[in-house]
């Protein structure tokens, strides 16, 4: 007897909203009050959502399960350039890499610039790679030594870190995202960049006098030398120092740059990383131990030991097993249509230019909130909105600028996405501290959301020389010229 096959439902807004306050509920309870991680809460509301899925809207779980899969397997690059990440972060600690970083970075820099040299750092190097994460899990992981041994919070030098590393991957275009946007709105690469110096510049040169100015603050503390000098001796006790050390960041995001695909490009890392061992006195079996479990440091000075114990693959598997648990769970919303139910709820919402750009920048954290990860966040409100700025003239470099001032930068500042987790992990310092710092990823959105209402910058489809729109008004004005012209000239001839 064969089985007759389910009704299919279309999801409403009142069941897809459930999974939403389930996982709500039960996150603030997990945290707030037990001081749990977010790892089950989050699989709890995957597991509401894939219940209410089965038993009201007619979904199967083999449905269901390939939508999971999906969902993880579009980030399984990402995953495996985390792991990838832990092992280099291993054996450039073992190999005295970032203990060189930092032993000459607290000689060179001071505690009143210390931030905005940060900032312009980590910008520098993500423009170059186009990799917030590259930028991160390298020259981020030694600036935080930098900023404890000179006194400065952590939490402060890391939402710095994440401001510069943001602002190259959102311009940057080697960046997937940045490249990822524009594609889903239908604009061109370098147009979309042009166009997002508008919010960008603004963003970006105001969390910059906002770290001049915290930076000021430390310009009258006097520096503990004998402190500084503890750590330095501390390092050296356990390291050989030498400048040469620092070719191998410059070959690794070199080659980054240069258009190695991320993983090779980061192993290359971890070899050079092997080698720098041997030089201090490694074997191949305390390599291998860095590369998996990262490195213990044993100086007996209690900063520097918690500083340079980190790294290894296995340091990325929290981080990682908690972004396959939200996948899950984004993965259930995404595949039985709830989460477009949602987002297509809230563009009704959108009556003018700027509660479009509203509405869009919105719906972009909602993803990065839900689906925990930052290309998802791009690309469904990409999709849903690309049509609604069409039919209101509007040019599709504005729709791909406001999916990268929401989309990209926000990710950060959620703890269970994939990229607030990351950040989280590299640096050592959680999501929830560094967040209120990460002022460019704070003022992005916000700046969209101010030109958008109040037009600066709009552009409209009659605007945008890539649009037939533009085109045939340029050939009307053309036969216009041509007409007047012609007669012109048979006046003349009249006359």
């Amino acid at each position: 007897m064969s089985k007759v096959p389910r009704e299919r439902k279309e999801a409403t807004l009142g069941i897809s909203v459930i999974p939403v306050i389930v996982i709500v509920a039960v996150l603030a309870v997990a945290i707030i009050i037990y001081g749990q991680d977010p790892h089950i809460p989050i699989l709890i509301g995957a597991a509401v959502g894939a219940l209410i899925a089965v038993y009201n809207l007619g979904y199967t779980w083999d449905e269901l399960e390939k939508g999971i899969i999906d969902s993880i397997g579009s980030v399984m690059q990402a995953i495996l350039i985390l792991a990838v990440i832990g092992m280099l972060i291993g054996t450039w600690i073992g190999g005295g890499i970032v203990p060189t970083l930092i032993y000459y970075g607290l000689q060179i820099l001071s505690p009143s610039f210390f931030l905005i040299t940060a900032l312009l750092l980590c910008s520098i190097v993500s423009i170059a790679t186009g990799s917030s994460w590259t930028t991160a899990g390298t020259v981020g992981v030694a600036l935080i030594g930098i900023a404890e041994g000179l006194g400065i919070s952590v939490a402060l030098a890391a939402g710095c870190i994440v401001s510069g590393a943001y602002f190259g991957d959102k311009m940057s275009p080697l960046s997937d995202t940045t490249n990822l946007a524009p594609a889903m709105a239908g604009a061109t690469l370098f147009d979309h960049i042009r166009h997002m110096f508008y919010t960008t510049g603004v963003s970006y040169g105001i969390a910059a006098v906002i770290y001049i100015v915290l930076g000021l603050q430390y310009k009258g503390q006097e520096l503990n030398a004998s402190e500084i000098n503890g750590i330095l001796e501390a390092i050296k006790s356990i390291y050989i120092i030498n400048p040469l050390f620092l070719l191998v960041p410059v070959i690794t995001i070199g080659a980054v740059a240069l258009k190695i695909p991320a993983i090779p490009g980061l192993l290359i890392g971890v070899v050079l990383g092997g080698f720098c061992m041997i030089f201090q006195g490694g074997d191949l079996g305390a390599i291998l131990e860095a590369i998996n479990y990262g490195v213990e440091a044993a100086s007996g000075h209690e900063m520097v030991d918690e500083l340079l114990t980190n790294g290894g693959m296995q340091s990325m598997m929290w981080t990682i097993s908690l972004i396959m648990c939200a996948l899950t769970f984004g993965g259930v919303l995404e595949s039985t249509g709830m989460m477009q139910c949602i987002a297509g709820k809230m563009l009704g919402w959108a009556k003018s230019t700027g509660s479009l750009i509203l509405v869009t920048v919105l719906s972009c954290l909602f993803v990065n909130i839900l689906c925990a990860d930052q290309y998802l966040g791009i690309a469904l409100p990409g999709k849903m909105f690309k049509d609604a700025y069409a039919e209101r003239g509007l040019a599709p470099r504005n729709l791909s600028r406001a999916l990268e001032d929401s989309g990209t930068v926000t990710s950060a500042l959620v703890p269970w996405n994939t990229c607030g987790a990351t950040m989280a992990g590299f640096l050592g310092v959680s999501t929830f501290a560094y967040a209120p710092f990460a002022f460019f990823n704070i003022l992005s959105p916000i700046v969209s959301v101010i030109y958008g209402f109040t037009g600066f910058s709009i552009m409209t489809l009659e605007e945008d020389p890539a649009s037939p729109q533009y085109k045939h008004k340029m050939k009307l004005k053309k036969s216009g010229r041509e007409l007047e012209e012609y007669i012109a000239n048979y006046q003349a001839k009249a006359n």
